[in-house]
């Protein structure tokens, strides 16, 4: 496989209780892209992952939310799992962090209830994206268009429905991330 994100920097910003495959899955992808990936979280040490309603594996954390910022990556993963966005987006420094991403034009990949993050950021107007079905209305509020489809491109946005969809997901955010123009490269 062409390493087609060589010298590219992901952030995939998590707390506790984010899906373990919507992380696992699109990261290992990125990574045999050629992509370095950092793992955010609020605090430092481990975060739990979920299968489900239950406990999956721990991983550690590479660098907590207050060491980093938008400029030190070239785009930006949202897993989902119930408990993960809905903790961050309580979070203002994390809501902050995501801001910064849409208002720099980066791309942003999104799965399941990792969308619920892009609500909070008050970006969504005009945009059309998909995500686990019960945020469809929490989506429609922020302006948005939702539509139930696998993965949806819209621009620099990749969004994704479930853990099923991961495959597409994860063939569209490469796509996307590769298509980016790398601050380093600019």
């Amino acid at each position: 496989m062409e390493k087609e994100l060589s010298g590219r920097t992901i952030a995939i910003l998590v707390t506790d209780g984010f899906e373990q495959v919507e992380m696992t899955e699109p990261r290992n992808a990125l990574n045999r892209a050629g992509a370095k990936t950092i793992l955010i979280s609020p605090r430092a040490g481990e975060v739990q992952g979920m299968n489900h309603s239950e406990k999956g594996d721990k991983f550690k954390v590479d660098q907590t939310l207050a060491s980093v910022a938008s400029d030190d990556f070239d785009a930006l993963l949202l897993p989902g799992g119930v408990a993960n966005p809905d903790r961050l987006r309580t979070i203002p420094d994390a809501v902050k962090f995501v801001s910064s991403f849409v208002k720099e034009q980066k791309p942003i990949a999104a799965i399941c209830h990792g969308p619920w993050m892009l609500v909070e950021t008050g970006a969504l107007r005009g945009r059309t994206l998909t995500s686990w079905p019960s945020l469809k209305a929490a989506v429609i509020n922020a302006g948005a268009n939702w539509v139930d489809r696998e993965v949806v491109v819209d621009g620099n946005l990749v969004t994704s429905r479930k853990p099923e969809d991961i495959s597409a997901f994860n063939e569209k955010l490469l796509k996307v991330f590769s298509a980016a123009v790398s601050p380093m490269h600019r």
